[in-house]
């Protein structure tokens, strides 16, 4: 058998599940700006009542907090002097039209030198000047940031989690890591659980038993967790152990909800800023686990959005290190296929909204290591 036939069967079994590359040529990408040092998240929100999403990024080396305006993205800073950031989260408290954004910044990996600051930044009439903070919390290695529903009364609370417990030391940090929430109408910190152990790296809000209410799904060290607020008390349901190598090596850094027609799937990056992509199906009461990529490096961003309109969902996914490309990971009749967005963008977060307002759902991704922040513009 010649050589290069030799190379291309062994390569072929990496990843018995995932099908041939190919360009991904629906998306087209626009440059929304650069020099974003640090570039870590992105998220959209409607930040001057417009009825455009515009995009808030938080890139730690810049100190500043800034948003970009739909469709022009002119710059306009938030909140200036804040070292550290990591994670924001907007939703309109007030019901001034304006949402209000929760910003986590003062992090370190290390908790030891982590204070772990929470804002409430408010808009003083224009939301293009700088916005005021109000401080609600210091907790150690505050991360993941996220409103949610989980009443089901219409009003959210605030999700916080963060990556480690207070006291965790490396490089064995197996303590339990609390997970909070605070309520807009005092602001007290109120604890969800502290369960989960070692690093809890994601979070994501998911309908989950109806549309009306919220649950928080977890992926740490534990694995996949679902938490749930029933008759005032939270329950937590492992749902899967995740990536099944030894500690530290070991659960879940990042997780989505996605649909197949009527049929959910989870998707994971796996384990910490792992190298595996891995889906989980619901099979007789049990989620099984299916690994359709495992060539990432240092994975930092997962999605799930059903780009093509036709009811199942895509999985998108980036990573920081390794050949630093985007992909994105389409199901047919049961094998999935990857196929690349852009080959230059080690993504840490992105985002999927309609940014053009064209009814076709699009992507928005920042990264640290081309500082930059793209919009892929949906065009099939």
């Amino acid at each position: 058998m010649p050589l290069r036939l030799v190379w291309f069967c062994l390569l072929s079994t990496l990843v018995s599940t995932l099908a041939p590359q190919t360009h991904a040529a629906e998306f087209v990408p626009h440059k929304i700006a650069t020099g974003l040092k640090g570039g870590y998240q992105v998220i959209a929100a409607d930040l001057n009542r417009d009825g455009k999403p515009d995009l808030i990024a938080v890139a730690p080396g810049t100190n500043e907090l800034v948003w970009f305006e739909n469709p022009g993205w002119q710059r306009h800073v938030i909140l200036a002097d804040v070292p550290r950031m990591i994670n924001c989260a907007a939703w309109d408290t007030d019901g001034d039209g304006i949402p209000e954004i929760a910003l986590a910044y003062e992090f370190s990996n290390d908790a030891s030198k982590s204070i772990g600051i929470v804002v409430i930044l408010r808009h003083n009439g224009d939301p293009t000047l700088p916005w005021t903070p109000t401080e609600i919390d210091r907790l150690p290695t505050s991360h993941r940031l996220r409103w949610a529903d989980v009443r089901g009364d219409g009003k959210r609370v605030l999700i916080n989690a963060p990556l480690t417990n207070a006291e965790a030391r490396k490089p064995d940090d197996r303590l339990s890591v609390p997970l909070v929430y605070y309520d807009p109408v005092d602001w007290k910190r109120r604890v969800i659980s502290q369960e989960n152990q070692g690093v809890q790296h994601g979070i994501f809000i998911a309908a989950w038993d109806s549309k009306a209410r919220d649950a928080v799904l977890t992926a740490s060290f534990s694995g996949l967790d679902l938490y749930r607020l029933k008759h005032g008390a939270w329950t937590r349901t492992a749902l899967a152990p995740g990536a099944p190598e030894a500690w530290p090596k070991s659960g879940s850094s990042d997780v989505v909800v996605g649909y197949l027609g009527r049929h959910r799937f989870l998707a994971a990056i796996e384990p910490w800023h792992g190298n595996q992509v891995a889906i989980y199906r619901l099979h007789s009461g049990k989620w099984s686990r299916e690994v359709i990529d495992s060539t990432l490096t240092d994975g930092h961003t997962i999605a799930a959005a059903d780009f093509e309109g036709h009811g199942n969902y895509s999985v998108v996914a980036g990573e920081r290190a390794g050949v630093r490309s985007l992909y994105l990971y389409r199901a047919d009749k049961g094998t999935w296929s990857r196929l690349v967005i852009d080959k230059q963008m080690a993504s840490a977060s992105c985002s999927v909204v309609d940014l053009n307002m064209d009814g076709r759902l699009d992507l928005v991704c920042i990264s640290p290591v081309t500082q930059n922040l793209k919009w892929y513009e949906n065009t099939k």
